[in-house]
């Protein structure tokens, strides 16, 4: 049985900031609605991405900005970074991890610059939304077998 997934819920505690916020990474508003009940429903998608980002008025009982890891692969860390800066994002510095495989949860590990081999899932760069919920860039130039 295939599985895929579609959607992310992201907890915010401003619908309209956070929605500012995702269209200033220009990323697609696909819906903005409130149902007969009352809660908004927002949904974004990423350039390029099949999974989308909802957020919205109690969709989640998580604390805004509690989520972190949240992935997006790009070809080329260091231009994405400039992307995102150049549209007032703070985005952290690009970085691999001291272990070389994967980074941890916070800042740990993290040495600066892209991985000195330049090998496919090992450079990052990090930034939050307004409410903290945690995004990582990780460059992926080269797809590990089957994926």
């Amino acid at each position: 049985m295939d599985m895929k997934l579609e959607v992310v819920v992201v907890p915010v505690s401003d619908v309209d900031r956070a929605k500012r916020f995702y269209q200033t990474l220009e990323w697609r508003l696909d819906a903005d609605f409130t149902t007969a009940e009352g809660p908004r429903v927002v949904q974004v998608t990423p350039p390029g991405s099949s999974a989308s980002v909802i957020f919205g008025a109690g969709l989640s009982a998580a604390a805004p900005g509690s989520v972190e890891g949240l992935h997006l692969v790009v070809r080329d860390i260091e231009a994405a970074r400039a992307e995102l800066v150049e549209r007032g994002v703070a985005v952290s510095a690009v970085f691999h991890d001291a272990g070389g495989v994967f980074h941890r949860a916070g800042t740990e590990g993290r040495v600066p610059g892209p991985d000195p081999e330049r090998r496919s899932y090992a450079s990052f760069a990090s930034f939050s939304d307004p409410d903290g919920n945690g995004w990582v860039l990780q460059e992926i130039t080269t797809r590990l077998p089957g994926r």
